[in-house]
């Protein structure tokens, strides 16, 4: 089995609208060097595969095709084999 960790943001160039108002939000309580604040997603879970290559396979398209828009996000995943 393997433990997939999956992060997903948005593309450099696409505003990313909470990121704007969490630094807005810093800038009000005084965080003023605070800047270039982007807000993406953390995604954990399980392939029930004893087949790395299998694995990365599954992760890759499951992040394509459900957990990140390809037209707006990039993603990168990390897998950790587990007992």
């Amino acid at each position: 089995m393997y433990k997939a960790t999956v992060i997903v943001k948005r593309r450099p160039k696409i505003l990313d609208p909470q990121g704007k108002a969490a630094e807005q939000g810093a800038k009000l309580l005084g965080f003023n060097n605070v800047s270039g604040t982007r807000i993406g997603k953390y995604i954990e879970f399980n392939i029930d595969t004893n087949d790395e290559k299998s694995a990365e396979k599954e992760v890759k398209e499951y992040s394509e095709k459900l957990l990140s828009n390809p037209i707006m996000e990039d993603f990168e995943f990390r897998l950790e084999k587990v007992k």
